[in-house]
């Protein structure tokens, strides 16, 4: 009897085994904010955790008006070179970035009322930015499309037809009003696709109402495990803090606490906000393992040969130069990726945004410092910064020491030749003195003292 319990304990844990095996795992991140920087770091963690967990595809619950491009196209490198597929469910929106994020996944489902495109390149203000901007986002909105693939056939009369799955020209015609797509858009219209007329044009691959039926009904997965990313408060925090405009910020802080600090004596305000946002700037950095110990003691050389210059060898020589740059390097280079100056894997947006950001920080600085210079002191909110004491003549203050003016009417010795000028002593002190009528007195010889004037006393050598 305990044979057979035996084996049948073993049959069921082995079908078990089985299905357990059958079951798709897969992994979902909601995108569900304007892009920018926190939305990136959600991506980068949640596609590492999806690697790690061995899941076999990644859903991107997407709900997006778009946000900056720099995050959005680094987003869309991530998942073009993802090693599992990806696949978009667009819940309500995907506009601008969001459009070009949506791209980038293997397959794209909408739900009914969603919409997808107006990708046009705009300010803080929603004005669309110049050409060269446009240029660029039509480009890259093109490239993800063809990244899609194609089919390519040959006629007959040996002409070569590509059928993109994706068509690029109707990717450039979210982007820019010029390009017309016929009974799509018209000249003067960015194209903006319904869940419908992105299924009819092959931007989409089905319309369906949630999640679940776009797993069944499509992807044919009939058991599966979803795992949500969830962001920790870390996440949000480091993602808040690595927004290029925050981080530009920190920079701004950095460079003009570290010139107020050096240009005032002992240790006040100027250096603490310098290392409040050294430490902010750098933290997040580290913690994600972007930023490396040696940029860190980089940045610290580069003080120290600034102190060097300001205190040592006063002046603003090798020492200075040196930590300046050695200080803007560790700034630029632990925002990138970079093992010990391998930038194999680092591309070049990733590094032109990097020197942007600190270069950025360093103009602001330097035009903060140029105004501060100018309005400290002036009636306002920066009258206090500057000393208003005023020691007045009337007052009692002078510019020179006045204790020799009482010793006019006494009786000295010289103790120099005086050829005018020389040294008298006076109840034992030693004064300037000068020979009231230029006349040359030897050492050693009493005189009368009859005034005293410009911090000097007047001598003759006789009583008169």
């Amino acid at each position: 009897m305990n044979r057979l319990y035996t084996t049948l304990v073993a049959l069921l844990l082995c079908t078990l085994s089985l299905l357990a095996n059958d079951t798709t795992q897969l992994y979902r991140i909601d995108i569900h904010q304007d892009i920018g920087s926190t939305t990136w770091r959600y991506l980068q963690d949640g596609m590492q955790q999806a690697y790690d967990s061995e899941s076999d595809a990644v859903i991107l619950h997407l709900n997006t008006y778009g946000g900056l491009v720099l995050h959005a196209d680094s987003m869309r490198t991530l998942i073009l070179n993802a090693s599992i597929p990806v696949y978009a469910y667009i819940e309500n929106n995907a506009a601008s970035a969001g459009a070009l994020i949506a791209l980038a996944c293997d397959s794209i489902y909408m739900q009914r009322g969603a919409r997808m495109g107006a990708a046009t390149v705009v300010n803080e203000t929603g004005e669309a930015m110049p050409d060269k901007y446009q240029s660029y986002m039509r480009a890259t909105m093109r490239a993800t499309a063809q990244a899609q693939g194609s089919d390519t056939t040959i006629t007959q009369q040996g002409d070569t037809i590509i059928a993109w799955r994706r068509n690029p020209i109707i990717a450039e015609a979210m982007v820019d009003e010029r390009v017309v797509i016929p009974q799509l858009s018209d000249s003067g219209q960015i194209l903006t696709f319904t869940a419908n007329e992105a299924l009819d044009n092959g931007y989409c691959e089905g319309v369906v109402e949630s999640v679940e039926q776009m797993i069944t009904d499509y992807l044919a997965i009939e058991q599966y495990s979803i795992e949500q990313y969830t962001p920790s408060l870390y996440d949000k925090i480091a993602g808040f803090l690595t927004n290029p405009a925050l981080q530009a910020l920190m920079v701004t802080l950095i460079i003009g606490g570290i010139f107020f600090e050096l240009k005032t004596p002992g240790i006040g305000l100027p250096s603490a906000v310098a290392a409040i946002a050294a430490v902010l700037y750098f933290l997040p950095l580290f913690i994600s393992g972007t930023a490396e110990s040696w940029e860190l003691l980089a940045f610290v050389v580069g003080i120290i040969l600034l102190i060097i210059e300001f205190f040592v060898i006063p002046g603003f020589g090798v020492a200075g130069i040196s930590g300046a740059v050695v200080i803007l390097g560790a700034l630029i280079l632990a925002a990138i990726n970079n093992i010990v100056f391998d930038f194999t894997f680092v591309s070049g947006l990733d590094v032109s945004r990097s020197i942007l950001t600190v270069l950025a920080g360093l103009v602001i600085a330097v035009l903060l410092l140029i105004f501060l210079s100018h309005r400290i002191g002036a009636k306002g909110m920066l009258y206090r910064f500057a000393l208003h004491a005023e020691q007045k003549n009337s007052d009692g203050y002078v510019g020179v020491d006045t204790a020799a003016s009482s010793l006019v009417g006494q009786e000295g010795i010289t103790i120099t030749r005086m050829a005018p000028s020389g040294k008298v002593k006076v109840n034992g002190d030693i004064y300037d003195a000068v020979s009231l009528h230029g006349q040359y007195i030897e050492a050693n010889t009493p005189v009368h003292i009859h005034r005293h004037e410009n911090n000097q006393l007047y001598v003759t050598s006789h009583i008169q």
